[in-house]
């Protein structure tokens, strides 16, 4: 039969508390992998150009906080029939808009950032007006599948006057 005197109670007692703490010296502390991309990102400073009809465009800040490079692949809102990302290139001495081949990538442990004149969500067939003061749902879908939704206000912006250039067009056929 055994017995536990209070010197070996304490020395249980000991082992017992320290298991956490090997625990956590096990772990690499550097790997900060969240368990997805979407879980990775932080939204900031998220805003859309007022529209009346048919296009706007959303800005952002995306903050990854994971070891690995996310990527945001697609978005989509209540507010409009389709949204692309999109970049802005210069086009023989103006600024053209054209959907981001691959999407946009997230740098491990950095920043994206989306702004008029650069890399932006498209809205594009816009259901209502977009109103000054107004919030809109996004929802930004990552590559390995999974996504995250975020409000943004509608904000009076007078633009940058790009064109917008569908695959195959010449974006003379489009106003900016």
């Amino acid at each position: 039969m055994s017995t536990f005197t209070p010197v070996r109670l304490a020395g249980l007692a000991a082992a017992v508390l320290a298991v956490p703490v090997v625990l956590t010296g096990c772990s690499s502390g550097g790997d900060t992998a969240a368990a997805t991309q979407a879980d990775a990102v932080e939204v900031a400073d998220q805003w859309i150009k007022a529209a009346d009809h048919g296009m706007s465009a959303a800005f952002a800040e995306f903050d990854n906080s994971s070891d690995r490079e996310v990527r945001i692949v697609d978005a989509t809102s209540p507010a409009s029939g389709r949204m692309e990302i999109h970049e802005t290139v210069d086009a023989n001495g103006s600024k053209t808009m054209r959907p981001k081949a691959g999407g946009m990538p997230v740098p491990a442990h950095g920043s994206a950032t989306l702004q008029p004149g650069a890399d932006h969500l498209m809205f594009m067939d816009l259901k209502a007006p977009l109103r000054t003061g107004s919030e809109v749902p996004i929802t930004l879908k990552f590559a390995d599948g999974s996504s995250t939704t975020f409000n943004a206000q509608v904000r009076d912006f007078p633009g940058n006057k790009e064109n917008y250039a569908p695959a195959g067009e010449s974006p003379a056929a489009h106003g900016g």
